[in-house]
């Protein structure tokens, strides 16, 4: 099913690299400057079947997840959703996840390669007495994405027109062309879109309908280009062990009255007591350098660089900066490369 999807991207200039033995994703399909336009001014799709997909069902669903994540579970009605983020118990970042609440269960669009981890970590919290069942429905469906302005006119083109102007991550489930499609507000950047959820057995007929319609087929690195840009941070290399989500500048994801969670006290008393020493930022730089790469001002280290990307009008990167430092405006090095702190739309949500 998912071989005659890749076989179309293909004949359609697609090149994929493996990311496991069984998994692979369309690096880029020969087209980087028009995918990127395509975000701007029309349309761009995404293929985030790579990603992970987790159902959690039963009575219980929305108090499990509750307690298990930053966002408030207990007040989603179907149709709603949200981002949240999975922490360890002192509050580092595991991951930042979406859910989409149904009328009867709750699905989890997670990253790639932190599937096999928050399964393993949620079964790990499931007690005897909970009505909680997780699945694992990654292989069983697909994932794409629309970003840029004109998604909303080409989901009219396919009778779609009941999430205009709804907020993020609502979502309905439809039918089109005979395929059942779970449509949902939000590109997973900043950039305006929709994301879709379908079944596997659905995939190629439902992209080919997509392009069909005005899509640009858009690969991973432009993907990794844009959430860099955007300011999106991603497992290994913004969430990771050495940060907390407030650090992340997450605030859309935590909800601070809602009680006891995984993390909660840690970052209740970061909260209280304005504890966060340190905050992503992006970062305008005069040239190529490595992620990893202190970042300086003068001889005093203020923090570090976690990712990198070129764009058109020249390098940008991703760095958690010391909050005392400053922010945007400020003028730093990274190794011997000169930059500029900015402000980035993702985490201006």
């Amino acid at each position: 099913m998912i071989q005659e999807l890749h076989d179309i991207q293909a004949a359609a200039g697609a090149t994929f690299a493996e990311l496991t033995t069984t998994e692979t994703v369309p690096v880029s399909f020969g087209n980087d400057a028009a995918a990127i336009a395509a975000t701007k001014q029309g349309v761009a799709l995404y293929d985030r079947t790579h990603w992970g997909r987790i159902q959690i069902s039963d009575s219980d669903r929305l108090r499990f997840l509750h307690n298990q994540s930053t966002n408030n579970f207990n007040i989603l009605k179907p149709g709603q959703g949200c981002d949240t983020v999975f922490l360890t118990s002192t509050a580092r970042t595991i991951d930042l996840a979406t859910a989409y609440a149904t009328e009867d269960a709750v699905i989890l669009l997670v990253s790639a390669n932190r599937r096999r981890q928050l399964l393993e970590l949620l079964d790990r919290y499931i007690f005897p007495m909970d009505c909680v069942e997780l699945t694992d429905i990654t292989d069983t469906t697909v994932t794409f994405s629309l970003l840029g302005t004109e998604s909303t006119q080409l989901l009219e083109k396919l009778g779609v027109t009941e999430l205009q102007n709804q907020p993020y991550a609502s979502h309905k489930s439809i039918n089109f062309a005979g395929m059942n499609i779970r449509v949902a507000v939000g590109s997973g950047l900043a950039t305006p879109g929709y994301t879709l959820i379908a079944a596997a057995s659905d995939a190629a007929r439902l992209w080919t309908e997509l392009v069909k319609a005005g899509a640009v087929p858009m690969g991973d690195r432009v993907w990794e280009q844009l959430r860099i840009e955007q300011g999106r941070p991603a497992p290994d290399f913004e969430l990771t062990d050495d940060y907390n989500p407030l650090e992340a500048r997450l605030l859309h994801t935590i909800t601070y009255d809602k009680g006891c969670y995984i993390g909660q006290e840690t970052i209740a008393r970061l909260n209280t007591y304005q504890g966060v020493k340190q905050q992503l930022w992006g970062v305008q730089l005069s040239g190529y350098v490595a992620p990893g790469t202190v970042v300086t001002i003068g001889e005093e280290k203020v923090g570090k660089l976690t990712s990198l990307t070129e764009t058109e009008s020249g390098f940008f990167g991703l760095a958690y900066i010391r909050t005392k430092a400053g922010g945007e405006g400020l003028k730093v090095q990274v190794g011997e490369i000169s930059g500029e702190v900015v402000n980035v739309p993702f985490l201006s949500l």
